[in-house]
């Protein structure tokens, strides 16, 4: 988490808040793997909290928060970015997963950070 925050402010001289939205497109570190690397962490803590102590509460909690944000992303997040950085967003969408990690990072030449 840190490292992405780290990312945001240094690279997209901006943060997480709404009311100070990166001003550049971040495609690397964690990043190049995946368009949401928080949320996927996030989803895999989850996942493995429902599994260690095998709740049922906890698995429901993971599969509503999976939901609402299977739902924001596309709906809201995603537009938001689409109209801020236009093509160059629309390349790394097309290249970089949402919240499954590629397997190599993506290198965007066109655009060296």
């Amino acid at each position: 988490m840190s490292w992405t925050i780290f990312l945001l402010f240094y690279i997209g001289k901006g943060s997480l808040a709404p009311w100070n939205p990166t001003q550049k497109l971040v495609t690397s570190g964690p990043y190049a793997y995946v368009r949401n690397p928080m949320l996927t962490g996030v989803f895999f803590v989850l996942s493995g909290e429902a599994v260690l102590f095998q709740s049922m509460a906890l698995f429901w909690y993971l599969l509503i928060f999976v939901g609402i944000n299977m739902l924001y992303f596309p709906f809201f997040e995603e537009k938001g970015l689409l109209k801020r950085f236009g093509k160059e967003y629309l390349a790394y969408k097309q290249n970089v997963p949402r919240f499954i990690p590629r397997l190599r990072p993506w290198k965007n030449f066109e655009h060296i950070q």
